[in-house]
């Protein structure tokens, strides 16, 4: 396996970023307009303002798609790390990044459908168990 076999979940995850986003604004946006927002005259505010105004549901796929800026950044970091070095296709790195982005994509699913809050911690829990997992990886790569 090559070095740069770790980029693989890398595009993966951001590109499952990129699906949350268009699903975030796909149930937003007609939720502003059902809300009487005019986001051509709002001046200021965050997303998070809208949590006043908005449906919960609506609300959960803006949340997640904030998390996923959270720890997957952590992620992007240590796998592009491993992938320079020459050690992201060694020490089962590649198996874990592809754990990663499964218990990831799980937690999005989970948030953004259901939301049910002690399944997305267990789902957030593993996935940075994981991850430290590859930052030690990534740490004995450049010891």
């Amino acid at each position: 396996m090559t070095a740069t076999a770790i980029l693989q979940p890398v595009v993966a995850l951001a590109g499952w970023t990129m699906v949350v986003w268009l699903w975030m604004y796909a149930v937003r946006i007609p939720a502003m307009q059902r809300s009487g927002i005019d986001s051509t005259v709002t001046v200021g505010g965050t997303g998070r303002d809208l949590d006043a105004i908005l449906p919960e549901r609506v609300q959960w796929k803006a949340h997640n798609f904030a998390h996923l800026h959270e720890s997957p950044t952590v992620f992007y970091a240590i796998a592009l790390v491993l992938a320079v070095s020459g050690h992201g296709g060694e020490g089962g790195a590649v198996a874990l990044a592809w754990a990663y982005v499964a218990l990831r994509l799980a937690h999005s699913l989970v948030q953004m459908i259901y939301n049910r809050v002690v399944v997305r911690w267990v789902l957030y829990t593993l996935s940075n168990g994981v991850l430290s997992a590859l930052v030690i990886l990534a740490a004995r790569a450049v010891a």
